[in-house]
């Protein structure tokens, strides 16, 4: 019997394998830090430039310079009707979206479920700039490819899928409380007056460079962009004017940790596995991308990928959800704004239930699952059950990692409305279901162990909430 041809498409991926689940558990990588350095190469990024920990306390004590430039992928939209597509599939607003402003975009499943999210740029009249995950911008390409809106699509994919070893732009961060002193010092002058998700010019270095209010640490800071040809004299005219101001460049192990602390759920399982409505996408979508190719692990398992679906409110994005336009997933979501809603929230690990984990790899027997610092996930998509005090599935957890700056480690968790208040206790397993089994020989085995956790408030940084609060005042 002739060997079955591979599958090429995602739809043919679904069909083929007994259980897409069990299949995307088997998928590499299954450590974080190949994870997170397969996204931030050590030939762009370092994994530390001086240590992790220092690196995250630059951001809450001096000024942190992140690069953001390698590891999402850009997709333009430039057209007459380039809003118009885009606002389509976005399930916030577009009211007052003009030229010089940003937004977060959230594109839901017809069954409302959250297929991704990214930051969406509007660079002049007829050109959009939509930075995310590849989940996101797939979902936005294939549709625009397919509207018949009078809009063009260009994607500039990530480093490690980039064959033209370039960039569009690069993208730099610099935020704490010695950045504006920074900024101004770069810029030979006084800043503008910028608003939160607007932008303004800047000059560093003699280049242009686009000034956006924005922040990955959850503190005063500005988003810095322009061509790829300029990136080495702006990043060295920041690193001149910060070098008595503490800066410290970012490496990818602390970068990847400002997640945990602002509470942004980078990475949910897309929603497209499985709606009847998406078939042709399925087709449209390569077997070896990202939804065929991302690794799934965590003690959270289930056979059914909906069971890792994700509404808006579940994520915190319900207060973007508008019916003020037409969008896919508006009806499903009309449907679902009176039900019960998971909250997102904190969960900060019980000192003592993480060193005890840690001493299993000390002892005879079966160990838990190695906790790697600063970083934990043992998947792209990792997804860790929660229960109650008395055993009871309540919620998941996602993104564990550890920050100096709360002394804690930390996962951010999607859990029912009644568990969610500051200071409720809860637990959370961690090791794979099944001690490694699903996940072949890259996992190493291990057992699972319940590590208790206290719900704090999404952010957890009391700098980030603070922060937060200015800007949506007006500050």
């Amino acid at each position: 019997m002739s060997p079955q041809p591979a599958p090429t498409s995602l739809q043919d991926l679904v069909e083929t394998v007994p259980n897409i689940v069990d299949h995307l558990y088997t998928n590499p990588a299954k450590s974080a830090l190949t994870v997170f350095t397969t996204l931030m190469p050590a030939d762009v990024v370092r994994l530390e430039y001086t240590s992790w920990g220092d690196e995250q306390r630059s951001w809450r004590e001096t000024v942190a310079l992140h690069d953001q430039t390698y590891h999402m992928n850009n997709l333009y939209l430039r057209g007459p009707d380039a809003v118009a597509a885009i606002q389509s599939l976005a399930v916030n607003t577009f009211t007052n979206f003009t030229p010089g402003r940003a937004k977060q975009f959230l594109g839901c499943s017809p069954e409302g479920y959250v297929i991704g999210d990214g930051i969406l740029y509007y660079l002049d009249d007829e050109t959009l700039l939509l930075v995310g995950n590849a989940p996101t911008t797939n979902w936005v390409q294939f549709n625009c490819e397919r509207s018949g809106y009078d809009v063009d699509v260009e994607l500039d994919p990530l480093w490690v899928l980039n064959r033209a070893r370039r960039r569009t732009m690069y993208r730099y961060q610099v935020e704490g409380p010695n950045a504006w002193e920074v900024l101004e010092r770069a810029n030979g002058g006084p800043l503008p007056e910028i608003k939160f998700f607007r932008s303004d010019w800047l000059t560093i270095g003699g280049c242009n460079v686009r000034a956006m209010r924005h922040s990955m640490g959850g503190v005063p800071g500005l988003e810095l962009s322009g061509p790829w040809e300029d990136r080495d004299r702006v990043k060295s005219a920041l690193v001149a004017a910060g070098a008595d101001q503490g800066l410290r460049r970012i490496g990818s192990l602390a970068y990847f940790t400002t997640v945990v602390e602002t509470g942004w759920w980078a990475v949910p399982v897309s929603a497209v596995y499985t709606s009847p409505e998406l078939t042709e996408y399925r087709e449209w979508l390569p077997a070896r991308g990202a939804e065929g190719n991302m690794s799934l692990g965590g003690s959270f398992y289930s056979p059914d990928i909906e069971d890792y679906y994700s509404t808006p409110w579940d994520l915190g994005y319900g207060h973007l959800v508008k019916f003020d336009h037409e969008f896919v997933g508006r009806d499903a979501l009309e449907r679902m704004v009176e039900l019960p809603h998971r909250r997102k929230v904190t969960l900060v690990w019980h000192p003592d239930d993480f060193l005890s984990a840690m001493q299993t790899l000390f002892e005879d027997g079966t160990p838990a699952l190695q906790i790697d610092l600063p970083l934990a996930a043992s998947a792209r998509y990792h997804y860790d059950r929660v229960l109650d005090t008395r055993g009871r599935t309540i919620g998941v957890a996602h993104y564990p990692a550890y920050t100096v700056n709360e002394r804690a480690m930390l996962s951010l968790g999607s859990v029912d409305e009644e568990y969610a208040e500051p200071g409720t206790e809860v637990v959370m397993l961690w090791g794979e279901d099944g001690g490694g089994s699903r996940s072949g020989p890259s996992m190493r085995p291990h057992r699972q162990v319940e590590i208790r956790a206290t719900v704090a408030p999404v952010p957890i940084s009391s700098a980030a909430r603070e922060y937060r609060a200015a800007i949506t005042s007006g500050r």
